[in-house]
């Protein structure tokens, strides 16, 4: 079975024992390691991927083909993208800054870039100038060096950003979840729908527990892949992003998602969907 995930820590800790052979009864998975901006564009076209993470904003483009897994994803609180900028004279937040300028985002097709949307259009008088996709790890530099006005960023970039010298705009995940209470839907977990989703889900949950349990076991293997970040900070990045959301969506998580997605189709962000597109195991 061929599965598709990025190289960070949160989905390699989850993955672990499914990759490696310890989920009694899963078949051998063949993985392939990609950051969520390809996988989304992946998930869109033809492939042979079976299970793949893409961003919960990617979804209603491929509802047709794959199902939403309750399981395996990233969804949490305290764990939402962040917009930077250079530091400002008087050291103070000021979402006008935004007017008329350029910012960058790691993909149009994220949930980062749909709360950035929709934050900004409750906060930035005006409009944003311009929208630069660039790699994620591109974008602290480029605010940096004043390449651009402010970046849109991710993963760890929530625990390093100091040490580029960058200012705190604003906390997306923060405005979120007091705009509506809720968790922040980020990465999703999609099967084929011509699969036994329901056995899918099943090992993925036994891959999740196998992590609790034996955090340890997947150490080398997550650093491995962790892009030359710390121990520290991949273990932080773990504890952000593996949450009992990872095991299960569960109600909260399914009304984090509709909501998103929803408010996202107002603004013509994303195709409108169907809440029952996202009940996973609703037969066709």
């Amino acid at each position: 079975m061929k599965i598709a995930f990025s190289p960070c820590p949160n989905d390699t800790f989850i993955f672990h024992a499914l990759a490696h052979g310890l989920v009694p009864n899963a078949p051998t998975f063949d993985v392939t390691y990609a950051d969520i901006d390809i996988t989304n564009n992946l998930a869109a076209k033809q492939n042979d991927l079976d299970v793949l993470k893409i961003s919960y904003a990617a979804l209603p483009w491929v509802l047709d083909e794959y199902k939403l897994l309750p399981c395996g994803g990233a969804l949490g609180r305290g764990c939402g993208p962040l917009i930077l900028t250079q530091k400002s004279e008087n050291g103070k937040a000021d979402p006008n800054v935004l007017t008329g300028r350029r910012v960058a985002v790691p993909s149009e097709r994220s949930t980062a870039y749909l709360l950035f949307r929709l934050w900004a259009a409750q906060h930035v008088p005006g409009s944003i100038g311009e929208i630069i996709v660039m790699p994620f790890h591109e974008i602290m530099p480029a605010v940096r060096d004043g390449k651009i006005d402010a970046g849109l960023v991710i993963h760890e970039a929530r625990f390093t950003y100091p040490s580029y010298g960058l200012q705190l705009l604003t906390d997306l995940g923060s405005w979120w979840e007091s705009d509506t209470g809720l968790p922040i839907p980020l990465g999703a977990i999609i099967a084929k729908k011509s699969l036994d989703v329901e056995s899918i889900a099943g090992w993925i949950r036994q891959s999740v527990e196998h992590a609790w349990e034996k955090p340890a076991a997947s150490q080398e293997y997550v650093l491995s892949h962790a892009q030359e970040m710390s121990p520290e900070v991949a273990q932080a990045h773990i504890d952000l992003y593996v949450n009992e959301f990872s095991l299960d969506l569960g109600d909260e998580g399914y009304k984090a998602v509709t909501t998103l997605l929803n408010r996202a189709a107002q603004e013509r962000l994303v195709p409108a969907i169907d809440a029952k597109a996202l009940d996973w195991k609703k037969k066709e």
